[in-house]
């Protein structure tokens, strides 16, 4: 039986840049950092929550052929390829936190049935939504 999901791939265009975001401006930690010779295995994930961590991938091999590389890469920056939820305690907080480190945001903290939340994409284009669970099942 499975017991917890321990790594998830976002796809990025660059990793230093990826570090710039989740680390400098997100406030996620590097978690693993290996040249692996084929590939650069990078991890990062939250404070508080360590063993729960992000590949921050390039598409391309080994993975990816380098055709499919490029499909993911067009998928990437129009921001077609899923998205990561955060929660947090203070989404107008960390709405307020992000918008003065300049992350430009896609939606305003909104009173939603669940809690607020609010939506953002980062430098490539991936989807990220800032969730404050509440509402009626918090």
């Amino acid at each position: 039986m499975f017991t917890g999901i321990s790594i998830h791939t976002v796809f990025v265009l660059d990793q230093e840049e990826a570090i710039d975001f989740y680390v400098g401006k997100l406030g996620f930690e590097v978690s693993s950092d290996v040249d692996l010779g084929f590939m650069r295995w990078l991890t990062v994930a939250p404070p508080n929550q360590p063993e729960r961590s992000i590949l921050l991938e390039v598409p391309g091999p080994p993975s990816q052929s380098d055709e499919t590389a490029a499909v993911i890469r067009d998928l990437l920056t129009k921001g077609a390829l899923g998205s990561t939820i955060l929660t947090t305690d203070d989404c107008r907080g960390d709405y307020k936190r992000l918008k003065d480190l300049g992350v430009e945001f896609t939606e305003e903290p909104t009173e939603q049935p669940y809690g607020i939340d609010c939506a953002l994409r980062d430098p490539f284009g991936n989807h990220i939504r800032i969730t404050q669970p509440g509402g009626p099942d918090a």
